[in-house]
C-alpha cells in the first residue's frame, strides 16, 4: 500500500508517500481502507523529531482516519460488517491506504454525514469531550475559555461546549477567525493580538472568571490562564504551542482553590480510548446527526501532497480540519 514517512525529522519537505507493507489486524483489530486522514499538531510534532509515537504504534503518521472495514482480526467482538463506514481514534499510521486499529477505537459513521468530512471528527471529538466533560466536569451554564477556538479543536470545543449549555469564551488570531468562532457559537470571541484576554474574560464575567479553560497553548499562558479562572476554576492543558516549562504560581492557584490537568489522548491504553469512544458515540454522535454540530474542514489534499498538506497546516490559514484524501 502507499503511505506516508517522515524520512528524517524536519519540516513538510521530509515527509514522502512510499510503498510499504500493508497492515495485518491482529487479535481484537479490525482492517481498515482509508477513506480520509485527519492531520493534527501531534503529526506536525512527529515530524518535526518532537513526539515520537508511543511504543508499538505506526512509525507513520496519523491519528484519525475515516474509511470502510475490510477485514477482522481474531477475537473482535464488536457487532460490525465488512464494508461497514466506519471512523477510527490511532495512536499512528493513519496516513496510508490502509490502517489496522483496536475494535474499540472504531465508531459507525454517524448517519448522514459524508465519509470524508467524518475524518474530521475522531480526534477533536474524543480530545473536547474527554477533557471538557469527563475530565473537566463543565457543567451547563458555567463559562469555558477556549484557545485556539479556529483550529480543529477550537471549532469543535465551541459548537459542544454551546450544544451542552455552557457560554463560550474564545481566543483567535485575525478578524477572519473572530468571524467564523462567533458563526459557530461562540458569545465572546477574543482576538489576542489586540485584546487582552485576562481582561475580557473578567469583563464578560462580571469579574468572574472562567470556570474552565481548554488551553493549547501551554508554559506562555499558565500565570495568565491562572488570573483568568473562576474560584473552583479548572484549566485543562492539552497543548505545548507556547512551550511545555513555566513557573506555577501556587499561592494564586491555592486562592482560587483551583486545579492545573495536563493530558494527553495518543497513549493512553486501549481500552481507555474504547472508553472515550464510546462516550463520543452517546454523547456527540447524536449532536451530529441533528445538526448542533458539525465537523469543519477547511482544505483536502491527496495523500501524495502530505507535503503541501502540512505547510499549508503549519501557515495557521486554516479554520477547522484539513485533511488527506487516501
Amino acid at each position: 500500500m502507499k503511505a506516508v514517512v517522515i524520512a528524517k525529522p524536519g519540516g513538510p519537505e521530509v515527509l514522502q508517500v512510499q510503498e510499504v507493507d500493508a497492515p495485518v489486524p491482529g487479535p481484537g483489530e479490525v482492517l481498515i481502507d482509508v477513506v480520509a486522514a485527519g492531520i493534527n499538531r501531534a503529526d506536525v510534532q512527529q515530524r518535526r523529531g518532537f513526539y515520537p509515537p508511543p511504543p508499538g504504534a505506526s512509525e507513520i503518521p496519523g491519528l484519525e482516519v475515516s474509511g470502510r472495514i475490510a477485514a477482522f482480526g481474531p477475537e473482535v467482538t464488536k457487532p460490525f460488517t465488512k464494508g461497514d463506514p466506519v471512523v477510527a481514534l490511532l495512536s499512528g499510521g493513519g496516513y496510508a491506504q490502509q490502517v489496522a486499529v483496536p475494535a474499540e477505537q472504531v465508531l459507525r459513521v454517524p448517519k448522514g454525514l459524508d465519509l470524508v468530512s467524518a475524518a474530521a471528527l475522531p480526534e477533536v471529538a474524543a480530545t473536547v469531550y474527554s477533557n471538557l466533560y469527563m475530565t473537566a466536569q463543565l457543567q451547563p451554564g458555567e463559562t469555558v475559555l477556549i484557545h485556539g477556538g479556529a483550529g480543529g479543536i477550537g471549532t469543535m470545543a465551541i459548537q459542544m461546549a454551546k450544544a451542552f449549555g455552557s457560554t463560550v469564551i474564545t481566543t483567535v488570531g485575525s478578524a477572519e477567525k473572530f468571524g467564523t468562532t462567533r458563526f459557530l457559537g461562540a458569545d465572546v470571541s477574543i482576538n489576542y493580538n489586540e485584546d487582552d484576554f485576562v481582561a475580557e474574560v473578567r469583563e464578560h464575567t462580571d469579574g468572574r472568571g472562567a470556570d474552565v479553560i481548554l488551553d493549547v497553548i501551554g508554559a506562555k499562558y499558565l500565570d495568565r490562564n491562572l488570573d483568568a479562572l473562576a474560584l473552583y476554576g479548572r484549566l485543562v492543558v492539552i497543548g505545548l504551542q507556547g512551550g511545555a516549562k513555566a513557573e506555577l504560581d501556587l499561592g494564586k492557584l491555592m486562592a482560587k482553590r483551583a486545579a492545573v490537568i495536563g493530558t494527553t489522548l495518543r497513549a493512553r491504553p486501549a481500552a481507555e480510548k474504547g472508553a472515550i469512544m464510546a462516550a463520543v458515540r452517546e454523547h456527540v454522535w447524536p449532536l451530529i446527526e441533528d445538526g448542533s454540530v458539525q465537523p469543519q474542514v477547511s482544505r483536502t489534499f491527496p495523500l501524495a501532497q502530505a507535503a503541501a498538506a502540512h505547510e499549508y497546516f503549519d501557515s495557521g490559514e486554516h479554520v477547522g480540519k484539513v485533511l488527506l484524501l487516501a
